[in-house]
């Protein structure tokens, strides 16, 4: 097969198997002409990758299952395979006790806000908001704090620096295309604004936090709004070429 044809057949991106022949993941002969050409065990292979990163395992982890999957060997792949779903479920309980704990704080401060009076002067400490104690909530990289002073934005002074690198990188932009690259986008100041189904903001608010964890640059906006979330996604100047390749330029 060409890689188009197995791009067809799997629904992986062409530009996604270049990516796995790249990292090692997947393999390919190359024709007199100098295409790519794949067997039918390539079909095979994408499908367990597939499964694979569903179960939330990273590239390296999936690079190492595949020759023990290749065996044959149905109790190895167990035996290797089982510890590692176990500690990302771990982690998954852990991201989503977060996720919890957050969403607690923010249905506290929209019933405080609900019951606030309707006063038609400025907004002042008669209103009640914020309150003098406001109650204490989990950090959250979500959530946007301008103490560092100057009233600015962090995400504007942060240096234009991503952490990750080669594979780790390939990694999160096939995880960002799998949550957002199907969605509606267009241009917003310093960013793009995405639209995608409500049921996936627990996956874009964990990956969102991770991103800013190796890419601080990054400023996320979420806003679901019934069936859907709008995503939004700011950077410097600096960082709009890498926001360009993991999120697109807009419609």
């Amino acid at each position: 097969m060409r890689i188009s044809q197995l791009a067809e057949r799997s629904g992986v991106p062409a530009t996604t198997l270049r990516f796995y022949e790249t990292a090692g993941l997947l393999r390919a002969d190359r024709s007199a002409a100098g295409y790519r050409l794949y067997g039918e065990e390539a079909v095979e292979r994408l499908a367990f990758i597939g499964a694979a990163k569903d179960l939330g395992l990273r590239l390296e982890e999936v690079s190492e299952l595949l020759p023990v999957w290749e065996s044959g060997a149905c109790a190895e792949v167990k035996a290797d395979l089982r510890p590692r779903i176990a500690e990302h479920a771990s982690e998954a309980r852990a991201r989503a006790a977060e996720l919890a704990a957050f969403i607690g704080v923010l249905h506290r401060a929209l019933e405080r806000l609900d019951g606030l009076p309707d006063r038609a002067g400025p907004c002042d400490g008669e209103c009640g908001f914020p309150p003098a104690d406001p109650p204490v909530s989990p950090a959250s990289p979500l959530v946007h704090d301008d103490s560092a002073g100057n009233g600015s934005e962090r995400w504007r002074t942060a240096p234009v620096a991503c952490s990750l690198k080669g594979d780790a990188l390939g990694e999160r932009t096939e995880q960002w295309r799998r949550l957002v690259g199907d969605g509606a986008s267009r241009r917003i100041g310093d960013g793009v604004r995405l639209t995608v189904p409500a049921d996936r903001a627990t996956g874009i608010m964990a990956l969102a936090a991770a991103e800013q964890r190796c890419c601080p640059f990054f400023d996320f906006r979420l806003h679901l709004d019934g069936p859907v979330l709008h995503l939004e996604v700011r950077a410097p100047d600096e960082g709009a070429e890498l926001l360009t390749e993991l999120f697109g330029s807009g419609g």
